[in-house]
């Protein structure tokens, strides 16, 4: 217990001191929400690997999708890596980083009403932005409780309130130069953790060999006939599975707090640095969790799906491991659910204040202003996140997957398609990003509400989720070429960024004064 609580201070005071620390560079608008726009790649890759993963993940995630496609969860690892921070790197991160700058744009409703002239687009996004990115965080203190009640045996509420109050301190202390150099150190936890914690694991149970050995003994006549189903490559259930990856790789696409660290890319340098890491990092962090939750089964007469869900799948896998292990488990989950916090948080009310306060509700409203007005929405938002995740658990509503498949659904299948077309084709127009809002948040919400009258495929928020970013990918372009044509103008002034000449190095580009000898 003493190893528990001196490295849970040690982590906690790091956190703090780093946020006080950077609040120098909080002065205005562009140094708190971007860090000015100066983030280097190793810092940039981190920050978007640690909000990228979380608690959600680790317990919710990794233990339900373990449990029901085995080994074959890895696939949603790996897809996180390939499509979710490779292919998101590569087709977003210049691209964004140029547009954005060259608009003035901090946050993704300021983008669209930029890109596509259109003030209301501009008030439609922060309110989805808003209302969705709540039952995200809620979800991200569930997966602390079961942790945190095996390792302490601390109720849940203190452990929601501390988790809050120092990762609000933080960023409303540094503001997003605090959040990045946090997710660096957080992200280094997580490596090392999840390694750790996988050969713990796999020991327990002979060696890998004989793990999969024993999954692949492993029956379930509801799930499946199949011998040997819950070890082999794609599992009991494909389609599904392949749900997951879509929902939870393409969907960083669209999420404004994911697209925001793009933003703050200092170089070209960083973004080809920042492509290697990201990905290296979501491998095995992602990988790791999911792998690590395919053998959720070996432990089944230790868990009770029926009554206490899936969520007790891998906090019952860590239970039996040694102290100091146990005490790097529930760092590593802090630290993945505080570096999403903070993302969060940040994202929010940067996004109420930028894009619906000002000038609006508040006409007058200096730098200075902005940024006070910012830290004290930070505080309403981690206050609501609190409350919603203690009501949350005291009416056992503790299904982690659903909260954040209904949120990402959302929030990405409005968004995506929209900031994909605007970073690339002229021709998208406002009718086709609205159609793809309304699309999006209508069938997410009716997929809460009356989930089962919708087809069964699509009853799971997870495939309704991942049905929407697939469609407005559709929706948008076909919508655009039978609506009104944007304004040329507008178009061409955003494009116009891309033609602008800079000097880069001979080995990239040869000058036009070349000659062949």
């Amino acid at each position: 217990m003493l190893i528990k609580i001196i490295l849970l201070l040690a982590f906690f005071s790091v956190m703090v001191i780093i946020g006080l620390i950077c609040r120098n560079k909080t002065a205005d608008v562009n140094g708190f929400v971007l860090g000015g726009r100066a983030v280097g790649p190793w810092l940039t890759a981190f920050a978007y690997g640690t909000s990228y993963f979380s608690a959600v993940v680790f317990v919710g995630y990794a233990g339900q999708f373990g449990w029901k496609y085995g080994i074959a969860a890895t696939w949603a690892g790996i897809g996180n890596a390939v499509l979710g921070s490779f292919l998101a790197w590569v087709v977003l991160g210049r691209r964004t980083r140029i547009m954005t700058q060259h608009l003035d744009s901090a946050t993704m409703p300021q983008f669209f009403e930029a890109r596509f002239g259109s003030t209301n687009l501009k008030i439609a996004a922060s309110i989805i932005t808003f209302i969705f990115l709540i039952p995200y965080t809620a979800s991200l203190y569930n997966g602390l409780s079961r942790l945190f009640g095996m390792a302490f045996n601390i109720d849940y509420s203190i452990c929601v309130i501390v988790m809050a109050i120092l990762t609000g301190i933080y960023v409303i202390a540094g503001g997003y130069m605090a959040t990045a150099i946090n997710d660096f150190i957080q992200g280094l936890i997580m490596l090392v953790g999840i390694c750790a914690v996988i050969g713990a694991v796999l020991g327990s149970q002979g060696g890998f060999l004989a793990a999969l050995d024993g999954l692949g003994r492993v029956t379930d006549e509801t799930v499946s006939s199949t011998p040997g189903i819950f070890a082999s490559f794609f599992g009991p259930d494909p389609v599904n599975l392949l749900g997951v990856v879509i929902l939870t790789s393409l969907g960083t696409w669209g999420l404004p707090q994911m697209v925001q660290k793009f933003y703050a890319i200092k170089s070209e340098k960083s973004i080809s640095t920042g492509t290697v890491v990201s990905t290296f990092f979501a491998f095995v962090v992602a990988g790791g969790c999911y792998f690590l939750g395919g053998f959720g089964r070996l432990f089944s007469d230790k868990i009770d799906i029926a009554a206490n869900g899936f969520d007790s799948v891998n906090p019952t896998m860590l239970s039996g491991l040694p102290d100091l292990l146990i005490a790097i488990v529930v760092i590593l989950v802090l630290s993945a659910s505080m570096s999403t916090l903070s993302s969060l948080v940040l994202t929010s009310s940067s996004t109420l204040t930028l894009d619906l306060l000002k000038g609006r509700v508040v006409k007058d409203m200096d730098e200075k202003k902005q940024v006070t007005i910012m830290r004290e929405l930070i505080v309403v938002f981690v206050a609501i996140s609190v409350v919603i995740a203690i009501i949350q658990y005291r009416t056992n509503v503790t299904f982690i997957a659903q909260l954040m498949g209904v949120s990402w659904g959302a929030m990405a299948g409005a968004f995506l398609a929209p900031f994909l077309y605007g970073l690339y084709w002229k021709k998208a127009s406002c009718a086709g990003v609205w159609c793809s809002f309304l699309f999006s948040t209508i069938v997410m919400l009716a997929n809460m509400f009356v989930r089962s009258k919708f087809p069964v495929l699509l009853q799971s928020p997870i495939n309704a989720g991942a049905f929407c970013m697939l469609a407005g990918l559709v929706i948008v372009p076909v919508i655009s070429l039978f609506t009104p044509k944007p304004d040329k103008d507008v178009v061409e002034s955003a494009f116009s960024c891309y033609q602008k000449k800079v000097l880069v190095p001979q080995r990239e580009a040869l000058g036009e004064d070349s000659e062949t000898k």
